[in-house]
């Protein structure tokens, strides 16, 4: 790997969560990386940043130039009414898929979610983890929206020839912090191994990947990610004892955050406001 070649990644959302570990951990392992958001950040290190909307199409034009991967993290990361995740989440990405392929980018790596199959139970994958060929089943209008780009992706892919990666990325904080999290956790540093790993693969066409750590309770099958060479060297299990005993009893096999892979957001109701 260290001898890869790496250029310039854009990176949409790049101040969110996600892009805050992504942007600083691509840029270690050499990679330019050109970060695209509504705000700068207090802190964006070595980060080009140019401030912009994924709904303006003159922005993402410029954004584009001498770009070779795209990593695409913008949008409402929560529940929100439909049209709100519209405008932001499925139009945005099309803006962006549609900049790209102007642009002659070759290759976008999309922040897909484990809330795109949230309605999948515990009980239904006890003997073997979930593959990336099971059905949707979106717990929100947030999760319709990524199962939306997973199928942009696929089509961008197949009509135009682009190079596509969708991430169902679990939790990825700095640690777990809840029970649910040791299965479904992204460690910061495996999140930047396994972006670095679909930017760099050599043969990419179209793919839809679980993005966690090498967690002993995982639920998700992590072959397609490490067939195009991710490699994963971190575990939620350290954290165990931690969250066992901040939780302090044993879990409700009813309570959605830890029957469904989506957790409470299956419960999760539109704002009104």
């Amino acid at each position: 790997m260290s001898e890869t070649k790496r250029g310039r990644i854009l990176m949409t959302g790049a101040a969110g969560g996600v892009g805050t570990f992504l942007r600083s951990g691509l840029a270690g392992l050499g990679w330019q990386v050109r970060g695209f958001d509504l705000v700068v950040p207090d802190d964006p290190g070595r980060t080009e940043w140019l401030v912009g909307d994924v709904g303006d199409a003159a922005a993402l034009d410029a954004a584009m130039r001498d770009v070779d991967v795209v990593i695409h993290l913008a949008g409402i990361p929560v529940e929100d009414r439909f049209e709100r995740i519209l405008k932001s989440n499925i139009d945005g990405t099309y803006q962006v898929f549609d900049a790209a392929l102007r642009a002659g980018v070759p290759r976008i790596l999309t922040a897909s979610s484990n809330h795109a199959v949230g309605y999948y139970e515990r009980a239904d994958f006890r003997d073997a983890p979930i593959g990336v060929d099971v059905r949707p089943r979106p717990d929100t209008y947030y999760g319709v929206s990524k199962v939306f780009v997973e199928a942009i992706g696929s089509f961008y892919a197949d009509r135009h020839g682009l190079q596509v990666a969708s991430v169902r990325i679990g939790s990825c904080f700095a640690e777990p912090l809840n029970r649910r999290m040791l299965d479904t956790w992204l460690s910061p540093a495996d999140a930047t191994r396994l972006f670095d790993a679909l930017a760099t693969a050599p043969e990419l066409g179209y793919e839809i990947v679980y993005g966690i750590s090498a967690n002993k309770t995982a639920w998700w099958d992590l072959e397609p990610a490490r067939r195009l060479g991710y490699e994963p060297q971190d575990d939620s299990d350290v954290f165990a004892e931690k969250i066992a005993a901040a939780e302090d009893q044993a879990p409700d096999p009813e309570d959605p955050e830890y029957r469904y892979l989506g957790g409470r957001f299956t419960t999760r109701v539109p704002p009104q406001d």
